[in-house]
């Protein structure tokens, strides 16, 4: 069984040519499939063309990034709907997201203007948050410096937390417990080889390989031994294979487990 890389944007491999080459070496790697994760109306018909393309080696998510979300965020998630429609071309996405909170990226100088922002964040995550609970599909979550606030809003939502996932979790135990309480999971990065990421790894092993999910995050976050270069979905075989020994079984169990666990969340 190949791996599953739950989280990737393939936008600046798409738009600089790389792509072919991109993909033949994430299959190269084992990757049976990937999910390109929309940010913003900018992705999201580049996403859905490169998953009927390449599909089903390539699917793709809708939403908007808390760090796209500006005065015009309304007009932005208004669109994210069409492409459940019926009459949408298919393959339709298979996530809303990835929407949340980020207070890391606010303007520092301007706690006025960082306020209105975030703001807006809040409104844009609960719109998409109910539209995931409306589509009961699965919702890809961003959370930067905005744990708690981001866990408040889900639990307003009424959204079932067994279809959301925390992508690139960077929290520690006490927020994976959290989590595991109300039924949602974290995915992990190429951060859980870091030297310095006790704490993520400390995380995941309370998750349990259970439920495990992996990403790349590509082109961020590349993981060792190629940290310092642009990260992309072949390496995730080289966190896979930390997170073998992390949880103490042999690489194909790891695959397999992985794998089984982003086609039962995603619905693959």
């Amino acid at each position: 069984m190949g791996l599953i890389d739950t989280h990737t944007h393939l936008e600046s491999f798409a738009r600089r040519g790389a792509l072919p080459d991109t993909l033949g070496r994430a299959r190269e790697a084992g990757l049976e499939a990937m999910i390109t994760i929309g940010t913003s109306s900018d992705d999201w018909e580049l996403y859905r063309g490169l998953a009927v393309a390449h599909g089903p080696l390539v699917r793709f998510s809708v939403g908007l990034h808390p760090c796209s979300v500006a005065e015009n965020w309304a007009a932005e998630v208004a669109q994210i709907e069409a492409f459940w429609h019926p009459s949408a071309e298919k393959p339709r996405p298979v996530a809303l997201g990835e929407c949340g909170l980020d207070r890391y990226h606010l303007p520092k100088d301007d706690p006025a203007r960082a306020e209105m922002i975030i703001g807006w964040q809040k409104e844009a995550f609960a719109y998409q948050l109910a539209l995931a609970r409306r589509l009961d599909c699965p919702v890809v979550v961003h959370s930067r410096h905005a744990f708690r606030e981001t866990v408040d809003l889900i639990d307003a939502s009424g959204v079932d937390w067994r279809r959301v996932v925390f992508h690139c979790f960077s929290e520690g135990e006490a927020e994976m417990a959290e989590l595991l309480q109300r039924g949602g999971r974290g995915s992990f990065t190429g951060i859980l080889t870091y030297k310095a990421a006790d704490s993520i790894r400390a995380a995941a092993k309370l998750q349990a390989l259970e439920r495990l999910l992996l990403e790349t995050d590509a082109p961020y976050l590349t993981p060792m031994p190629h940290r310092g270069k642009p990260n992309e979905p072949a390496f995730l075989r080289h966190t896979a294979e930390y997170a073998a020994g992390l949880f103490g079984v042999d690489f194909a169990t790891l695959a397999q487990v992985s794998t089984a666990n982003a086609k039962a969340f995603f619905r693959l």
